[in-house]
């Protein structure tokens, strides 16, 4: 499959959110990666429903929601009913992790969950062939602009080898210090979706950072 690239709105400006909203309808991403963190999973508090609303309004691409949060359950619907399209939950945080995926398939969205850097990626085989995707984070969650973690690429090649024997179409997805200058890397190692905060709001010209993005080989080769 084509690999698909999801913006993170994290990054953007939030004085100009409908702006660079606009931005990203207009570019070549597939997806809006919407960060929702509680403050106690993760050090630090972004936003909730009102705004997960106020982007589904302007949005005209599929909302990535990323619940980066302690008890996800009480908020599934809500979620659902913000916007979301595809709810990411963290294995860390779910005791009762196929009730919590079944859940969010019976609400009609794709199910997702996420992997911290220290979590390793045999504790999904029981699980993964009922998913639609898995996260991997290559930073610690919380905060963007951190660095890379190099370990990541073993991740990918390990979920790689596990989805091809569960779940072959899988939807492998990378967050944290990604960029056109590894995004080709990743790929190779069994990503298929990009996520990007900084190396696209924060470039010069945000639109050529996402289309480097999605054709990350072409950037390698120049």
């Amino acid at each position: 499959m084509n690999h698909l690239v999801a913006p993170s709105i994290l990054a953007a400006d939030f004085a100009n959110l409908q702006r660079d909203i606009e931005l990203i309808n207009n570019s070549d991403a597939d997806w809006f990666h919407v960060d929702i963190m509680d403050g106690v999973f993760v050090p630090n508090i972004s936003f909730g429903f009102p705004v997960v609303n106020a982007v589904k309004k302007h949005a005209k691409k599929p909302l990535d929601v990323h619940l980066m949060i302690v008890e996800p359950d009480r908020y599934l619907k809500e979620f659902r009913d913000a916007g979301a399209s595809g709810m990411t939950v963290h294995y860390e945080v779910c005791p009762n992790l196929h009730r919590t995926v079944q859940h969010i398939k019976e609400l009609g969205c794709r199910a997702g969950v996420a992997l911290n850097p220290h979590t390793p990626v045999a504790l999904l085989e029981d699980i993964i062939a009922d998913l639609d995707m898995v996260l991997i984070m290559s930073v610690n969650p919380g905060f963007g602009g951190q660095r890379f973690i190099e370990n990541t690429y073993k991740k990918l090649k390990d979920i790689k080898e596990l989805s091809s024997k569960y779940k072959p179409n899988l939807l492998v997805e990378v967050d944290g210090g990604v960029d056109e200058r590894n995004a080709d890397d990743l790929i190779i190692a069994g990503a298929n979706v990009l996520v990007a905060g900084n190396s696209v709001f924060s470039a010069a010209d945000p639109l050529t950072a996402i289309a480097n993005l999605k054709n990350p080989a072409a950037v390698s080769r120049s």
